[in-house]
């Protein structure tokens, strides 16, 4: 699932799409939330077609909403904020996120700005070029430049690769990369049975894509690694719980068939 397409290579592609929508989970991103939305509209300036960004505020407990607010005034008819009092994790925001987008395309995009979104216009390419209906950044691809990122987590990545694609025949170096394009018939047919809300959401999106039929391309990307405190040894055990739930609901339930 590698592309050889250049980080630097020019837009030249055709797209044949008219908007996109940025879906922008967030929770306590009050310092780099106006960064985030700042460079997707430096980024989409070139591309010359019609946008919107998305910032669901997941819960935030500092002054992210307010900023957000602040983001959806000054950008009016861009940009629009989505709210709710609970945290319930980066998978149920970004699920809210797209029932409330109205793109062809729709863009996963971290809030956290580890991935600069000046590389957007690297997937648009891909998705073009190859005909893929779904293009996910990687860490681990070999044209990728990932800055600070611990060998433990490397190995935990590794880990994570094997029992996915043991499990799902899901070939794919990486999932959990915050940066995902897919065309809005892929989310269509798959959101509606999606349970997981946090750490193996990615996964269950991804597998079922393929249970469908669904074409995933890697990318690279340029990502600078900072160190997430939420993501702790609860959370990883989590995540393994998840994903085994997942196993048991696609091949014993069969519920992602019904």
């Amino acid at each position: 699932m590698e592309s050889s397409v250049s980080s630097s290579s020019p837009i030249h592609y055709k797209a044949d799409w008219k908007m996109v929508s940025f879906v922008v989970p967030a929770f306590n991103e009050s310092n780099g939330i106006a960064k985030v939305v700042n460079e997707l509209k430096e980024a989409m300036y070139t591309l010359n077609k019609r946008y919107e960004i998305l910032l669901v505020d997941d819960g935030s407990t500092d002054s992210t909403l307010q900023k957000a607010k602040k983001l959806e005034k000054m950008h009016n008819g861009i940009v629009k904020v989505l709210s709710y009092s609970k945290n319930r994790g980066k998978g149920f925001a970004l699920k809210y996120g797209f029932e409330n987008s109205k793109g062809e395309l729709i863009f996963f995009i971290d809030a956290d700005g580890d991935l600069p979104p000046k590389q957007i216009d690297r997937f648009f390419e891909i998705m073009s070029k190859s005909g893929a209906d779904v293009v996910i950044g990687s860490k681990r691809h070999p044209n990728s430049m990932v800055v600070n990122y611990p060998t433990g987590r490397k190995m935990l990545s590794q880990a994570y690769f094997l029992l996915t694609k043991a499990l799902f025949n899901l070939n794919v170096r990486d999932t959990q990369v915050g940066l995902k394009l897919f065309k809005r018939e892929v989310l269509e047919q798959v959101m509606p049975k999606i349970l997981v809300k946090r750490y193996a959401f990615d996964v269950e999106l991804l597998a079922n894509a393929v249970r469908r039929g669904y074409r995933i391309v890697e990318a690279p990307v340029k990502l600078t690694f900072n160190n997430d405190s939420r993501i702790n040894w609860k959370a990883i055990c989590d995540m393994f719980v998840d994903t085994l739930a997942i196993a048991y609901r696609m091949h014993i339930l069969k519920y992602y068939d019904r």
